[in-house]
């Protein structure tokens, strides 16, 4: 269904809209109120060093977070090894290699920078002793 009552709209002509002339050029130029103020003026100097603020922030975060995934991988290391200790145990023979390699990891331990996975490694650590020291290879 077709509504034939309502003009089409060509173009929008607002109260301060000015006409074209035949020699203005066809180039947009707002008309500003006496009110305008320029962001210039609100900004001033400090949005650079905010900025830079949250770049650093940004930068410390990831530095924490790389921390923790290596911490992380760490951990799991150490458990793996632990769980191929065990599994030689229940065969009969416990590798001497896996022996130093456990030895080996405890004393490569990155540093995490988070309190609750620092005492999570402390317990695997512990037990990576306990168990080192069980089939005397006493840890330092």
């Amino acid at each position: 269904m077709r509504i034939t009552t309502n003009k089409p709209i060509t173009g929008v002509h607002g109260k301060g809209a000015k006409k074209q002339t035949s020699g203005s050029s066809n180039q947009f130029a707002p008309e500003f109120g006496e009110e305008t103020v320029t962001s210039s003026q609100t900004a001033g100097g400090s949005s650079h060093i905010q900025g830079m603020d949250a770049l650093l922030a940004l930068q410390e975060v990831d530095e924490r977070e790389a921390r923790r995934n290596k911490a992380s991988k760490h951990g799991h290391s150490l458990l793996d090894t632990l769980e191929m200790v065990k599994t030689d145990l229940l065969a009969g023979q416990v590798s001497e290699d896996r022996l130093e390699l456990l030895s080996r990891q405890i004393a490569k331990r990155p540093e995490s920078g988070d309190p609750k996975i620092d005492s999570v490694l402390d317990e695997i650590e512990l037990r990576v002793k306990v168990e080192l020291a069980k089939l005397g290879r006493f840890a330092d």
